[in-house]
């Protein structure tokens, strides 16, 4: 049977149809969207830095990770070896000790940030041992459904949402941090 044919019986044997559910949602909301986002972030397994006007990014990420040898960001004032935007290929990335993005939109309920491709090679995101997120406390939302709103596609046309370190476990519910991707994350709260 073929799809139009089981679509037209399936059609023609309908006796009721249903309007649509109203899908006006409010999501969860907190009285201290980032104090939540920072306690979940942690929850998750990750790190976060509020950092003070006067901070150097530099130095914070240096403290955070001062045995990193190998730092890779296409971020404009981030010190780094090796660039997203300039490698040949992907696979250049491979041995990035720390991996430092921009984040554009922090979920409070989830600790999930919105890190679109901004860069030519987004292994970036997931080739490197450590990743840093920044990411301005002002673009913080409290709920998925908010998040959505604001998530504007790049050119690459390629986001993720990245929650705290990568995470796997066995059917035994060994919990294993590291296994696919970054083995921490540290979000670093600008603005």
């Amino acid at each position: 049977m073929e799809k139009k044919e089981f679509l037209d019986r399936l059609r023609a044997n309908t006796r009721e149809q249903y309007d649509m559910p109203d899908m006006n949602i409010n999501g969860i909301t907190y009285p201290d969207t980032v104090k939540q986002f920072v306690e979940m972030t942690q929850t998750v397994g990750g790190n976060v830095i509020e950092a003070q006007e006067t901070d150097d990014l530099n130095v914070l990420i240096r403290r955070a990770y001062p045995e990193a040898k190998v730092i890779a960001s296409h971020l404009p004032g981030i010190k780094a070896d090796r660039n997203p935007d300039t490698v040949d290929e992907a696979c250049a990335l491979n041995g990035t000790d720390v991996g430092v993005v921009r984040g554009e939109i922090g979920v409070a309920e989830n600790a999930c940030v919105w890190v679109p491709q901004t860069m030519k090679e987004k292994a970036v995101c997931f080739i490197s041992e450590n990743l840093v997120i920044i990411l301005n406390r002002n673009q913080l939302v409290d709920n998925m459904h908010q998040a959505y709103e604001r998530i504007k596609m790049t050119d690459y046309g390629f986001g993720t949402f990245i929650s705290g370190p990568s995470k796997t476990a066995d059917i035994e519910q060994s919990l294993v941090m590291g296994a696919q991707a970054a083995r921490s994350v540290t979000v670093i709260l600008v603005g």
